[in-house]
């Protein structure tokens, strides 16, 4: 059978589509953007860029109420907001099959935190599966699957940062997913499973108990928990891409690799803990099998070896083997001083705003004003970074509004301003943008329409006009929008103007009407606009430094004076506006 390197994202969609998932929906979030993305392009399937990760889930879990399997797929914060619908489902139960595919983001490359969404299956009373790599990514999808129409409820699958971006072999099947119904079918209608009123919870929630008992034996049995004989002096238990590096340091132990990470096989990890001298637990982030396996009577080491904090690494799973005497220890010191020694030769590219990019001068404009910023989750997160250090909270989607709010309502003496971008606006803006309304707020929301959901990758949303897979559609119009909520004071403007963004903010701040500007200027990566750059008169700058401070990559101190790299320009000529000498000259006036 052939082979193919896939991603474990692209194997996830994958393993969906042969597995006859006909309806998907996310919402984009790295690092699991690439799962939905794939999955839409399979034919006969239906796929959507929802608003949030609360939406997605309740398209999926519609999708199976109706028969039809069903995948969502997120990032681990994006479990924070889709929980209530979670928690639901797994008392209702489904009709078809039900996976949510979740990506955590151990040392958060590009998270708030290091959430352990293993957590939530325990919490929701839910199975999880982890694989070790795209093969099992494919293959967990469809028993997943399985195991939803089995079992009666909602499966998660767990990847990590690792799992998700990295390839690994991958078998391609010759079968194709099974055809959709001809005739669409009736919708089965079971008030008192699917209509979760107190009554009919109370009635529900013994069944999931069962159900969980039902699954702790499954786990019993299951071939993707199983025990690798090795040498009987020490005994690894480990899941997913720890299982991956432990394997690497550890190669004579013995191994209880699971798959199924909950609920926990108690009678299999007895009997694997009683032919092993030395009992120890590999697992990033919480010390989630640990406490399980210590609550079981078993004596086990885990969190005392290796760190709570951070990404795993067959460098740092060797170093603390060796610290704790569990391998020879000069091996392991010598690997993780060899990739010490490698990052450190890495020059550090801190993050920052792209060339041309229109938050920029937005950030300008609004460290100049003095207003205190309560961001969000986006590009736009940048503008806290020096030397525009214009914002001064970031929680997590949709939140800056809402802090804003507080802080107005508090009295401070501060100008406040809630910014965020036009996707995340969908995604969890507008209840916000009503409270502020609602009970009495004067805080200005600032909206940093750039035309696309640029961090994840350039993905489309309700204010684009096109579906995920390439559909025209009604674009919902932002102005209009917050119009409708109420709000009257609402200005759109390019930021590019720097004059007019500047005396639109300073009118908005200075006054005590709750209002809206609307920052509007398509992200240059994905317009691909490129206009000529400026030059500098060498002879004119007076090296003060007021250009360097947009941070623009493309801006370079000389010995006397600042040049612009040409290649890295983009010719959005904001240099220009701000050069208080006029030694940065735009090129049609050369």
């Amino acid at each position: 059978m052939a082979k193919k390197l896939m991603t474990g994202n692209e194997a996830f969609a994958y393993g969906a589509y042969l597995s006859g998932v006909r309806v998907g929906a996310a919402y984009p979030g790295t690092p699991s953007t690439e799962i939905m993305d794939n999955f839409s392009r399979y034919p006969g399937v239906f796929a959507e860029w929802s608003p949030n990760e609360k939406v997605s889930l309740d398209v999926a879990i519609g999708a199976s109420y109706a028969g039809a399997r069903s995948m969502a797929s997120m990032k681990h914060v994006g479990v924070n907001v889709a929980a209530d619908s979670l928690f639901y489902a797994v008392y209702t139960g489904l009709k078809a099959g039900l996976v949510l595919v979740v990506a955590d983001d151990p040392s958060m490359h590009s998270s708030q935190n290091e959430q352990d969404s293993r957590n939530y299956a325990k919490f929701a009373k839910l199975p999880m599966l982890e694989p070790a790599d795209s093969e099992e990514a494919k293959q967990y999808v469809g028993l997943a699957l399985e195991m939803s129409e089995q079992f009666d409820t909602p499966v998660m699958v767990r990847s990590v940062t690792r799992i998700s971006h990295s390839s690994t072999p991958v078998e391609m099947e010759d079968r194709q997913p099974p055809p959709p119904p001809e005739e669409p079918p009736a919708y089965e209608r079971d008030a008192r499973k699917f209509v979760m009123v107190p009554a009919n919870a109370r009635h529900r929630h013994p069944v999931v108990e069962e159900r969980l008992q039902q699954l702790a034996e499954y786990a019993e049995t299951t071939p993707v928990n199983r025990i690798e004989e090795g040498s009987g002096e020490l005994g690894i238990i480990a899941a997913g891409t720890s299982y991956q590096y432990a394997r690497e340091v550890f190669p004579e132990a013995s191994f209880l690799k699971l798959g199924m990470v909950y609920p926990l096989p108690e009678k299999l990890i007895r009997r694997f803990a009683s032919g092993v001298k030395t009992l120890v637990v590999v697992e990033e982030l919480d010390p989630f099998f640990e406490e399980q396996i210590r609550l079981m009577g078993i004596e086990v080491r885990g969190k005392d070896i290796f760190p709570i904090i951070g990404e795993f690494s067959p460098a740092l799973v060797r170093s603390c083997a060796a610290k704790a005497g569990l391998i020879e220890g000069s091996q392991g010191q010598k690997e993780a001083a060899a990739a010490a020694a490698k990052a450190s030769e890495l020059p550090v590219r801190p993050p920052m705003l792209c060339p041309g990019c229109g938050h920029r001068s937005l950030f300008y404009n609004l460290r100049e004003s003095g207003a205190l910023v309560l961001g969000d989750i986006g590009c736009y997160t940048l503008g806290f970074a020096p030397p525009l250090s214009a914002m001064h909270f970031t929680g997590c989607m949709g939140a800056g509004i809402g802090v804003a709010h507080g802080i107005d309502v508090a009295k401070v003496k501060d100008r406040t301003c809630a910014i965020l971008g036009d996707s995340t606006f969908f995604h969890s803006g507008i209840h916000p943008l009503i409270d502020i309304l609602y009970n009495g707020g004067s805080t200005t929301t600032v909206i940093t329409d750039n035309s696309v959901t640029a961090m994840t990758g350039m993905q489309q949303h309700p204010g684009t006009g096109i579906t995920l897979q390439k559909q025209k559609t009604k674009a919902v119009d932002l102005e209009k929008l917050v119009r409708a909520i109420g709000f009257e004071k609402v200005d759109v403007a390019d930021p590019y103007d720097i004059d007019k963004m500047a005396k639109i903010l300073d009118d908005h701040l200075n006054s005590d009407e709750p209002s809206v500007i609307i920052s509007r200027r398509p992200c240059v990566l994905y317009t691909r606009e490129k206009n000529p750059p400026p030059r500098v008169d060498e002879e004119a700058c007076a090296d003060c430094g007021i250009c360097l401070d947009l941070g623009c990559s493309p801006l370079m101190q000389e010995e006397g004076h600042v040049s612009i790299d040409p290649i890295l320009c983009n010719g959005c000529n904001l240099c220009v506006k701000v050069c208080p000498s006029e030694a940065i000259i735009p090129q049609e006036s050369w």
